[in-house]
C-alpha cells in the first residue's frame, strides 16, 4: 500500500504540470481504498502508463505576462474536470498552468456548462 500511496504522492505534487490529471487517476486512487481488493485492471494498467509518459513529457510552463492575451480552456467529464491557463506569444500558445479536480459525488449531478464553470473556478 505504501509503495502506491509514494507514487501517487509525487504524482499529486507534479499535478500542476499534467495535463487532465485528475482524469488519469481515478482508478489508481480507487486502489488507495481501505477496505477495498486490489486489483489491478487494464483500465488502471493504461492511467499508469499515462501519467508515466506524461512524467517524461511534461509541458513546459511559461510565467504570466501581463501584455499577453490570456486564455482560460476547461473541459469535463462525468467523474473530472481540468483547465489550463495559457498565453498567446509569437511562438504561439504557452501553458501557464494546468488544474484538474475529480468531481465528488454531489458535483457529478452538475450540468455539463456548471461543470465547465466550475473548471474555471
Amino acid at each position: 500500500m505504501t509503495d502506491r500511496q509514494s507514487f501517487l504522492g509525487i504524482a499529486n505534487f507534479c499535478c500542476f504540470f499534467i495535463k487532465n490529471y485528475s482524469k488519469n487517476i481515478t482508478s489508481l486512487t480507487s486502489l488507495l481504498r481501505r477496505y477495498s481488493t486490489f486489483i489491478f485492471n487494464v483500465e488502471a494498467l493504461s492511467q499508469f502508463e499515462i501519467l508515466q509518459e506524461a512524467f517524461t513529457n511534461a509541458a513546459i510552463l511559461s510565467h504570466f505576462n501581463t501584455s499577453l492575451r490570456t486564455i482560460v480552456e476547461t473541459d469535463s467529464s462525468d467523474y473530472a474536470l481540468g483547465a489550463v491557463l495559457s498565453q498567446v506569444n509569437d511562438s504561439g500558445k504557452n501553458p501557464i498552468e494546468f488544474d484538474s479536480h475529480k468531481l465528488l459525488p454531489a458535483e457529478v449531478n452538475y450540468e455539463v456548462y456548471d461543470k465547465e464553470l466550475f473548471g474555471i473556478v
